[in-house]
């Protein structure tokens, strides 16, 4: 494998995907959603083109929900093990966002920024040195 090509899946195994290329965006995310569905105070995720993402195996159970932008977000999930696993977003249409921690290797990929850091929580402290982000950059 390449240092070019990401593989993951969930706890189970039911569920395996494959990337390639480098991620467009890497970042620790403090949306509520994230939270609730990680149960920790942020998720880290990286995105990359969904040209560049394969599903191998296996099919997510989702959930919709609505987003800051007032459309649809999509978070797929191994229905077996519950795991999160990647999400679609409406207003992103060309980008596929996936949790770095379904990674075999979530080494691999390094967040560069903290986003939606108006809803984390106080008692959340990141003394990391990345930048910090109410909602989305730019």
């Amino acid at each position: 494998m390449g240092n070019d090509v990401l593989q993951g899946g969930c706890s189970c195994g039911a569920v395996r995907y494959r990337c390639t290329g480098q991620p467009a965006l890497v970042a620790h995310c403090h949306c509520r959603d994230c939270q609730r569905s990680s149960g920790a105070p942020m998720a880290t995720v990286f995105a990359v083109p969904k040209a560049a993402f394969e599903l191998l195996q296996g099919e997510t159970a989702s959930y919709a929900y609505t987003g800051d932008s007032g459309q649809p977000v999509l978070r797929h999930f191994c229905p077996t093990c519950g795991v999160p696993l990647f999400t679609d977003v409406t207003v992103m249409p060309d980008l596929k966002f996936i949790r770095a921690v379904s990674l075999d290797e979530p080494a691999r990929v390094a967040p560069t920024m903290h986003i939606y850091c108006a809803s984390a929580q106080p008692w959340g402290d990141w003394p990391d040195g990345l930048p910090h982000f109410p909602g989305l950059p730019g």
